[in-house]
């Protein structure tokens, strides 16, 4: 019997192994979904007098976009979400600016179109940590009650538009 355990632990391991393979990588669990979204209070872009805060949505359906001028996956799902803004056919959409250490995000957006309702601007990419952001872009859908409902992690495409974010809305009442 004893023979035969090293064996075992050596099937089982590989079992283990196997299963890791067919995991996807860019679906991180996120320990917020169903719980509160994390608060606080940051500056706006381009408007450092103004404060923008989760509490500002209170009673909305929306997005919290955390994105970055130097991020190339970003600047790929900018012109959904433009189209998204523009058309309407998706809730408000806030712009969290993470580690924009060149400053270069309010220029972005004159040339670009601006499809948020508000760009609060994490300098310090503490609110970031505070979401459990991993890097940029990462997407959550918070519901009227201030709590996190969904989270993407990288760039949206129409694809995942309409498969992920379109049926957790509908099921929100959005």
């Amino acid at each position: 019997m004893k023979r035969w355990l090293p064996l075992f632990f050596f099937v089982v391991l590989v079992g283990f192994f196997a299963k890791g393979l067919f995991l996807n990588p860019r679906e991180v669990p996120s320990p917020f979904i169903g719980n509160p979204a994390p608060t606080f209070s940051l500056p706006v872009v381009g408007n450092a007098t103004q404060d923008f805060s989760p509490a500002d949505m209170k009673g909305q359906i929306w997005l919290l976009n955390v994105w970055a001028p130097w991020c190339v996956s970003c600047l790929q799902e900018h012109k959904l979400l433009m189209a998204l803004a523009e058309s309407r056919t998706a809730p408000p959409i806030v712009g969290l600016n993470w580690k924009d250490k060149n400053r270069d995000a309010e220029a972005l957006l004159v040339r670009t179109g601006n499809p948020y309702v508000a760009v609060p601007d994490d300098l310090s990419g503490r609110v970031g940590i505070d979401w459990g952001v991993t890097g940029t872009p990462e997407t959550y859908v918070i519901d009227r009650a201030g709590i996190v409902r969904l989270k993407h992690v990288g760039p949206i495409d129409l694809n995942v538009w309409q498969t992920k974010f379109v049926p957790k809305l509908k099921e929100l009442g959005a």
